[in-house]
């Protein structure tokens, strides 16, 4: 089992306003969903792969033994970004926002707050490629912040290689904490991504997308070093 982080001995050095937003809005739109109808609102909402190959946005989807007939609320492909901002529940919301929260602020201290943005969107849209492109038969409806968080953790992984990150680990019935450099940790979890591909629906593939996108272009987007804490 890959060690659950629950903070890194990294500080920014200023507050992390646009991952404080992310993390609201991701809450808000969960609030939405949850009054909506979860179900609903991921079949409205998500990015359905087949669908947005071939830009339909009205037909029958197959899942779980039934047949829905679907009129989506948005026409593809903008369902990649709506996509962006709704869970399957609880838990997967809470993992996302966690990760985001503990190595979001320094990504976001790296770049400056615009360019963190569009960085952000940018792996978001390159993992919901990656997994359409792998998955291009697929009607399942695809949700989720983590292929953009998974594009924070690689660029995490690469600015910040050394930096000590505390977790949880859980052996068993055994539960200790431990510290591991972040290229550890994340390589760990990138890896794993590969082990767990194809026994679950989780969309690995958007997971690897991002965070090699984030390896990539994380040194685009870092300002210059020695600029001022209050660039943009």
């Amino acid at each position: 089992m890959i060690p659950l982080p629950y903070r890194d001995e990294n500080p920014a050095s200023r507050f992390p306003a646009v991952t404080t937003f992310l993390l609201v809005v991701n809450v808000v739109v969960w609030l939405f969903e949850v009054a909506h109808g979860v179900e609903l609102t991921t079949l409205d909402y998500g990015a359905i792969p087949a669908w947005v190959l071939h830009g339909i946005r009205d037909g029958q989807l197959h899942l779980f033994g039934g047949t829905v007939l679907l009129h989506q609320e948005v026409p593809p492909p903008f369902t990649v970004l709506t996509s962006m901002f709704l869970h399957g529940g609880w838990m997967h919301l809470i993992g996302n926002m966690w990760f985001l929260w503990i190595f979001g602020d320094n990504i976001e201290d790296a770049m400056g707050r615009v360019r963190y943005l569009i960085f952000y969107f940018v792996c978001g849209i390159v993992a919901a490629a990656t997994q359409i492109l792998a998955t291009p038969g697929s009607t399942m409806p695809m949700v989720g912040a983590s292929g953009a968080i998974a594009g924070v953790l690689g660029g995490y992984a690469l600015l910040y290689p050394r930096a000590q990150v505390r977790c949880l680990w859980v052996l068993f019935i055994l539960v200790t904490t431990i510290t591991l450099p972040a290229w550890l940790l994340l390589g760990m979890w990138f890896v794993s991504q590969f082990f767990v591909a194809g026994v679950s629906h989780v969309a690995t593939m958007a997971h690897v997308g991002g965070f090699v996108a984030g390896l990539l272009l994380v040194k685009v987007f870092a300002r210059p070093t020695g600029t001022p804490s209050n660039y943009n």
